[in-house]
């Protein structure tokens, strides 16, 4: 029995938290272990998120002492529906979408596929109308959830 739920995997829930961070960073470089601290996340698995974002062109990387990550492109320029796209290794809703392990007897005269597919097209329609930039509005609030020491304010360069 093929059952699949339309749900998003941590890898792609991991990616975009990492972004976000960045994105409140005001262009300061931020370490892998900076980011697994602050959310509590493993810092392997997030070693493989932030290689395939900076292969994605989201993210600046800088080995070495003084190096750390930085987005690649202003947070206005990151479609978060790419970013599911470019995360997610499946979004097949159903399992007549995958072609080579369909078995459902109903499927050549099935409306069903084409009504989930439609779904899922406005599902990352819906995604693709928010820019990372959107999701770091709140930049103060997020700063204080994630325990961040600096202070922030005009006179310092940070936008509140």
């Amino acid at each position: 029995m093929y059952v699949q739920v339309m749900r998003l995997t941590a890898y792609t829930d991991y990616a975009l938290r990492v972004l976000i961070y960045l994105g409140i960073q005001d262009d300061a470089r931020t370490t892998i272990g900076e980011i697994a601290t602050r959310f509590g996340l493993s810092r392997p698995h997030l070693m493989k998120i932030v290689n395939q974002l900076a292969n994605l062109g989201y993210l600046n990387t800088v080995r070495g002492k003084g190096g750390g990550l930085t987005l690649a492109r202003p947070a206005r320029a990151i479609r978060i529906g790419a970013v599911v796209r470019a995360t997610e290794s499946d979004l097949r809703l159903v399992e007549c979408f995958d072609p080579t392990a369909n078995a459902c007897r109903i499927a050549p005269g099935c409306v069903l596929a084409g009504i989930f597919a439609a779904a899922l097209q406005a599902f990352l329609a819906e995604l693709d109308r928010y820019t990372l930039a959107d999701l770091i509005e709140p930049r103060t609030r997020l700063r204080q959830l994630l325990l961040m020491s600096r202070p922030v304010g005009p006179e310092l360069g940070f936008a509140p």
